[in-house]
């Protein structure tokens, strides 16, 4: 009987939590002490083009961030930046030039800024087609968001079609909490990756439904907090990982220690496989 085998993330866990939220607003300076404070990791999707000249008031609300507070706010932190393009058009709309114009050169403006490599990305208001992908995976986005939320907890089959689980205005925001933290997972590793615009925040006046989120969510031993680029970057090289026929040899052919469950029905034991290890399995 063939063996049961599952990805696990860094530690042996079952469960992931990322998050993703786009524009790059004064609003974003608040959220950036409620994830840090609770251990969580976030994805922001910048528009480099709509920097204004000036610094907003951080008292201000739905007011974009100047390149040199984004900087300030990001630079040194553990969240990722990616693309959400230079303006912010509706993408399914715009010429495949255009589209590649877009990408790029935000692409090229935020690592110029960072001074690191951007692969991610969101679609601005959600808008793309096969032919918005295509133009991206030309452009070397590897990863990009939607704004299709599933309410599930499943892993992306689609690396630049990403689903998300759920937007934080989402009336069961808290229900799915609760019930991504019930689950008991002897199979398939779970995910719950939450995204909006943190502007939203001010506009409704419920700060407190984040707080109460990242108490909830953040600083657990089960939960792998991740960026999406961390995400994939380590889902792709689980992919990589090499098996004999019979299962019972596994070589690690990157640069990463990976971590799977396996057993008889279900993955009842957790193991890791070192950098370039060969491991033997009984």
């Amino acid at each position: 009987m063939p063996r049961s085998i599952f990805m696990r993330y860094p530690g042996g866990l079952a469960k992931a939590l990322t998050l993703s939220y786009d524009d790059g607003v004064v609003e974003d300076i608040r959220m950036v002490e409620i994830l840090n404070r609770h251990g969580m990791k976030c994805t922001f999707n910048i528009n480099s083009g709509r920097y204004p000249a000036q610094d907003a008031p951080e008292n201000a609300k739905h007011v974009r961030l100047s390149e040199a507070q984004v900087t300030k706010l990001l630079e040194h932190s553990p969240h990722e930046v990616a693309v959400h393009t230079l303006e912010h058009p509706f993408l399914a709309s715009q010429p495949t030039a255009a589209v590649c114009h877009e990408v790029l050169q935000d692409r090229l403006n935020l690592e110029k800024q960072f001074h690191r490599i951007v692969r991610g990305m969101a679609y601005p208001m959600g808008s793309f087609s096969d032919g918005v992908v295509e133009a991206l995976r030309a452009c070397g986005i590897a990863y990009a968001r939607t704004t299709v939320s599933t309410q599930k907890f499943d892993l992306p089959t689609d690396w630049l079609r990403m689903p998300a689980t759920c937007r934080h205005k989402d009336p069961k925001l808290m229900e799915l909490a609760n019930r991504f933290l019930e689950l008991n997972c002897r199979d398939f590793p779970k995910l719950f990756y939450l995204w909006g615009h943190t502007y939203e925040f001010a506009e409704d006046n419920n700060w407190e439904l984040m707080e109460r989120f990242a108490e909830l969510m953040g600083g657990r031993n089960d939960i792998w907090y991740a960026t999406n680029g961390e995400l994939y970057d380590y889902v792709q090289d689980y992919q990589r990982l090499e098996w004999s026929v019979d299962e019972t040899i596994l070589h690690n052919p990157t640069a990463r220690t990976l971590w799977f469950a396996y057993g008889f029905p279900y993955a009842v034991e957790v193991a890791e496989i070192a950098p370039n290890e060969t491991k033997y399995l009984n």
